[in-house]
């Protein structure tokens, strides 16, 4: 058969690859500035200015600036920031760009359509930077790793579709019969993100000029479509595609075969099925059904098996090659890389029993254990292929394999240095939360008894933080110098005869797997399938079924002014330190609403759209906050955490109490609730929505100035100082924010406790 000639695109690699580091860096440095923050979360008084004479600032003495930034630099927004920028933009650029190289390679074939690259490429870039702007500005849905609203959602779907198109068309194209392993990883990664993505962020904008939008699920129905998801998304964006890398780039390091075809083979479609079916383990003694409780923990357990089977096809690989790891660095980090891999796919089935997850859930412990999988398995693949691929394309030896080491032993300490502190920290908060008294009471009653106590573990983790940033930052000098130093090939010269045309009906004696292995479109069908039914089987039924979110006759809708204080509290990212969700647990119903009080019910959140049961405690359980403080301690706690509450960490808000609240979309709102939800409001509420909430914010405003005669005299002394500017207070923020915080858990009371029918 005649040979063709082509060549390799390395130009879209190279672009991957520098978005990679550039972005690795960005989300290194959030995430060291989230960590500073829970141990001085004064750092934004101390950049942008401070009102409180025990602060040094950099700028001049007063709080303006602060509120000027309109907390751009708040810890809710922050720590989304991160959480994107690590898993959309280091991650899925790493594999971008390992996937854009080894598809060429692997399939004999350029990318089908060099201009869809570069679309995806442009796309994607695009997508990110809208992502830190708008998160900064406050803009965001509160669904972890899903917090990009609506027009975002649109644009990744879009840049998706055409990396869909772009690999799917390379893979019909190519000039090698079978499909390696790596190709199988992609096409079920390509597949599942697609599927996850679309069915999670189902939601409706409050307008077509309006960022605000509100998810078609609501309460326990939402929490399970995230969870899903947010599980998914650990599997299918930063786990598959990296396996699929791993078996590309640890062989060719290595100069080895993959140790196991048949290991490959039910490594990859045992955790494609059975992954989809453990998202609701992140849910344990939650309001959700105790059968999806339990289906999640079984296949949470399952899940050891085709991990550690992947894990050891790797290491396994390395079989005879061991002496090159001592010489590699590149061979280090797949080393470490894949022994985190194995580490957190064990540890995360045993959080999933419940026996640990009642300990550890909410607890830093479940911080520690995602950094072992995002800096160890992630970071460390990522920087491996960096490490591979920048010698191979500038066609030149890396500049220093010795500062190569240095970065792989601060990265190691790194990881060390932050999973082991967040390990102890999250054993002391669980232990501590859970401890009571001989006579019945708690032991640390006050929350901040356990706050304090982990400080210091907050402050090893930063310092772990700072290795790590330190190693990456040698590995962008090492690579620098190393492009420097080589000479660049976009068009990498490539022959390979073509590829015959013999059919898709399976040969006899061919093996099935074989067969399916040839026929793309086959091995698409299946592994959609595959990955399908666990979805279908867990979320079907709840979203359908009436009877598994019984409603609570006592529990009404939100108030208009309760309604924008609920916005108000997922612009700034609330949820990333305060849980909605009184687990049934004898610690936590004493703790958060007294000796007889209520754990959480669903039919509490049927109009929560989205939910807001949170993930991590860092502050109190916020369900029952209602009544629990007069309306004068939330505003001065949002004003300063300190001035209520000596040894805080909470940030302070202050532009909450200076900004004027924008009610031009509420009557918006509550119609867009009740046409599309079915939430009842009447049409004599939603006329008299103004109203409505002046009168609560009047009350409001009457209680603070009744309990606090200081912030009466404050208020009236700017009235004064502003004339014509002046903003009462019952047009600010802050008392949308108050109505919020006093609704939450007031519906339901212990002595009136009603299930209406579930027919």
């Amino acid at each position: 058969m005649e040979t063709q000639q082509f060549n390799y695109d390395n130009n879209i690699v190279r672009a991957f690859l520098y978005a990679t580091i550039a972005f690795g860096i960005v989300g290194f440095l959030l995430g060291l500035t989230a960590a500073l923050m829970l141990f001085y979360p004064e750092l934004p008084e101390f950049l942008f200015g401070t009102d409180d004479t025990t602060i040094k600032s950099l700028a001049s003495g007063n709080i303006q600036g602060l509120i000027n930034t309109q907390g751009a630099l708040g810890f809710g927004r922050i720590r989304m920031l991160h959480t994107s920028a690590v898993i959309f933009a280091f991650v899925c650029n790493s594999f971008f760009c390992g996937a854009y190289y080894s598809m060429q390679r692997l399939l004999k074939t350029r990318m089908y359509s060099d201009t869809l690259s570069w679309i995806h490429f442009w796309t994607w870039q695009i997508m990110i930077i809208s992502v830190v702007i708008t998160f900064l500005m406050g803009i965001n849905t509160s669904k972890e790793y899903a917090e990009h609203e609506w027009p975002i959602d649109i644009l990744i779907t879009i840049s998706w579709v055409v990396f869909g198109i772009n690999m799917f068309g390379t893979i019909a194209k190519r000039r090698v019969r079978h499909l390696y392993v790596a190709i199988w990883f992609y096409m079920g990664t390509w597949l599942a993100v697609a599927m996850l993505h679309i069915f999670n962020n189902l939601e409706i904008p409050l307008s077509f000029t309006s960022w605000k939008s509100y998810s078609v699920y609501a309460g326990a129905k939402d929490a399970l479509v995230q969870w899903w998801y947010g599980h998914n998304a650990v599997a299918f964006v930063l786990t598959t595609p990296v396996l699929g890398l791993m078996y590309y780039f640890l062989p060719k390091a290595a100069d080895r075969p993959v140790f196991s075809y048949k290991l490959s083979i039910i490594h990859f479609w045992s955790l494609i099925f059975v992954y989809l079916w453990a998202g609701p383990h992140h849910l344990q003694y939650t309001a959700l059904p105790a059968w999806a409780q339990a289906v999640g923990t079984g296949f949470s357990i399952m899940l050891i098996a085709p991990s550690w089977g992947g894990m050891l096809n790797g290491l396994l690989t390395l079989r005879g090659a061991w002496d090159k790891v001592r010489e590699n660095p590149i061979l280090k980090f797949f080393v470490v890389a894949v022994t985190c891999y194995g580490m957190a796919t064990f540890e995360g089935p045993l959080l999933a029993t419940k026996s640990l997850n009642k300990i550890g859930h909410y607890t830093d412990w479940v911080i520690g254990h995602v950094h072992i999988g995002a800096l160890g398995w992630n970071g460390f693949m990522a920087f491996g292929i960096v490490y591979y691929l920048t010698p191979v394309m500038w066609r030149t030896e890396i500049w220093s394999k010795k500062l190569a080491n240095w970065h792989f032993w601060l990265g190691t300490l790194g990881i060390i240095f932050y999973a082991v502190p967040m390990y102890i920290s999250g054993f002391t908060q669980g232990l501590m939360w859970k401890q009571f008294n001989p006579d019945g009471t708690l032991v640390w009653k006050n929350w901040l008894d356990t706050v304090t106590a982990i400080i210091p573990y907050y402050k090893m983790r930063f310092l772990g933080g700072l290795f790590y940033l330190s190693g990456a930052i040698l590995m962008v000098v090492n690579v620098i110098k190393t492009v420097r130093k080589g000479s660049f090939q976009k068009n990498v010269p490539a022959e390979a005869p073509a590829l015959a045309n013999i059919g898709t009906a399976r040969k006899e004696g061919e093996g099935i797997h074989l067969w399916i292995e040839r026929t793309p479109r086959i091995m698409a069908i299946l592994a959609l399938i595959t990955v399908a039914i666990g979805g279908l089987v867990e979320i079907i039924p709840t979203l359908t079924l009436k009877q598994s979110v019984p409603t609570i006759s006592a529990v009404k809708p939100y108030s208009p002014l309760e309604l924008e204080g609920r916005d108000l509290y997922v612009r700034e990212g609330c949820n990333a330190c305060h849980s909605q969700m009184i687990r049934p647990f004898r610690d936590e119903i004493v703790r958060f609403e007294g000796k007889n009080g209520q754990y959480s019910k669903a039919g509490e959140f049927i109009y929560d759209r989205p939910f807001l049961w949170g993930s991590k405690r860092t502050g109190p359980d916020l369900q029952r906050e209602g009544g629990r403080n007069p309306d004068s301690w939330h505003f001065k706690h949002m004003y300063n955490p300190r001035i209520t509450s000596a040894g805080s960490i909470m940030p302070r808000f202050p532009w909450l109490i200076k900004n004027k609240l924008d009610k031009t979309k509420m009557v918006d709102k509550m119609k867009l609730m009740k046409n599309y939800f079915d939430v009842p409001y009447s049409k004599a509420e939603i006329d008299s929505a103004n109203q409505w909430a002046d009168n609560q914010a009047k009350g409001i405003v009457q209680r603070i100035y009744t309990e606090s005669n200081d912030v009466k005299e404050q208020i009236e002394k700017d009235k004064t100082t502003k004339g014509p500017s002046f903003v009462p207070l019952e047009q600010r923020e802050i008392v949308a924010m108050i109505a919020y915080l006093q609704r939450l858990g007031t519906d339901i009371k212990t002595t009136q406790i009603q299930t209406a029918s579930a027919e």
